[in-house]
């Protein structure tokens, strides 16, 4: 599936918010630090902040390494969402709201005091089910 995102962009907010989830959870890769984080926004019922965000990290991904295997759904899933909060799909908004819901996650995920672990991702992932 054709990607309208080809390099993932962080601030150096969420850079620093990365790093200490590494060092909370012993997971190593960006990548999927990152996928956890967009799960976690996109989770989330509200709209992100449409705040700008400044990427100004030295931080890059690329699409493909960011998503891995589970790349094609990633993006299906981001298309979803925008569908149903009426943004439309058109490859502009898939990449801001991306770029929106990925630092609200990153966020969130870093100012959970209840990761200490990466049993403790498993856990908010299985919240719900």
């Amino acid at each position: 599936m054709d990607s309208p995102i080809e390099r993932v962009r962080l601030s150096k907010t969420a850079e620093d918010q990365l790093n200490k989830l590494k060092r909370v959870t012993k997971i190593k890769q960006w990548n999927i630090l990152c996928r956890w984080a967009l799960c976690r926004s996109l989770a989330e019922p509200s709209l992100p902040s449409a705040v700008p965000i400044k990427t100004d990290s030295k931080v890059e991904i690329a699409w493909n390494v960011f998503g891995g295997e589970i790349a094609d759904i990633l993006l299906i899933a981001l298309k979803q969402r925008c569908d149903r909060d009426g943004l439309g799909t058109d490859r502009e908004v898939l990449k801001q709201q991306f770029t929106l819901h990925l630092h609200r996650g990153i966020g969130y995920l870093a100012g959970d005091s209840n990761i200490k672990n990466i049993e403790d991702l498993v856990a908010i992932a299985m919240k719900d089910v």
